[in-house]
């Protein structure tokens, strides 16, 4: 069995977690490649007394990837490991870490994996488009959510929401929010949208901040189309953020196309505990 750790260098203070999780995973006659989820500045100092590989790499022969940080690392470290179709394990040493499976104090039961000691559950993804007539201008996949937000000279940024190409609402506001089940224990959740159970098979839209009074959260089936139209917007701009990643700018008339993805992502469990416990011991203090 061969396992990716991927610790986050910003989080992981001097791979503490990364080589007590190494060091069992070798013990229990795992080959373990210890790669890092992306690229740090030239000021960091990685520990000469440890072997980083090339993740694009090491991943492709690899069983299972996992993974060291906060939820935002995780969204990361899925893509690469959706890409080549195997299943992620996260551990948080963030601050919410909804998303893992364990946390820092629960390292010793990674013993569990090479014994076959976990389950493996798809959660379904969301494919995004941006068009501006037969013009495709942006592609990417996301587990939790595409975000439509205002800028920030922008006072409110205009926009139609059609599902199977029929308008289903408009409204001017600060944005709107596409995700997933997973994703809406996220930013949807704090916009005042609804909590869906992650093995749920739905599409949340959820608005920002909308001046309309009947501009609600809509819930509707995998198979629905959700476009997203962008009004004018004088001088300013709108920009789409995929699963927090890099904004990308968009422009009058632009429409973001999203669906439900034909890819998985495969998390790893290795305890069995309640959705509803996590909510929770996550949510409520």
């Amino acid at each position: 069995m061969k396992i990716v750790v991927s610790p986050n260098p910003y989080r992981d203070k001097q791979f503490k977690n990364a080589r007590h999780a190494c060091a069992l995973l070798k013990k229990s006659g795992v080959d373990v490649a210890l790669c890092l989820p992306f690229d740090v500045d030239k000021s960091f100092e990685i520990p000469q007394d440890l072997d980083f590989r090339d993740i694009e790499t090491e991943i492709r022969d690899a069983d299972m990837l996992v993974c060291f940080g906060g939820d935002g690392t995780i969204l990361h470290s899925s893509k690469i490991a959706t890409a080549h179709h195997i299943p992620i394990l996260g551990v948080n040493i963030g601050t919410m870490g909804f998303i893992a499976e364990l946390e820092a104090g629960e390292i010793d039961l990674l013993k569990k994996l090479p014994l076959g000691e976990y389950t493996v559950e798809e959660r379904s993804m969301l494919d995004i488009t941006v068009k501006n007539g037969n013009q495709t201008l942006f592609h990417d996949t996301a587990l939790n959510d595409a975000v439509i937000t205002k800028g920030a000279i922008a006072r409110v940024v205009q926009m139609s929401i059609l599902c199977d190409g029929v308008e289903a609402t408009s409204y001017s506001g600060d944005g709107v929010i596409v995700c997933t089940p997973t994703g809406s224990t996220a930013y949807s959740m704090s916009a005042g949208g609804p909590i869906i159970e992650p093995s749920a098979k739905n599409i949340l839209v959820t608005p920002i901040c909308a001046h309309a009074m009947l501009a609600k959260s809509i819930v509707t089936s995998p198979r629905r189309v959700i476009t997203v139209r962008i009004g004018k917007s004088g001088r300013h701009n709108a920009f789409l953020s995929v699963d927090g990643g890099k904004s990308f700018r968009l422009n009058a008339g632009d429409e973001i196309v999203v669906r439900f993805s034909e890819d998985v992502t495969k998390l790893v469990h290795l305890k069995e505990t309640s959705f509803f416990e996590i909510l929770n011991r996550k949510f409520i203090r």
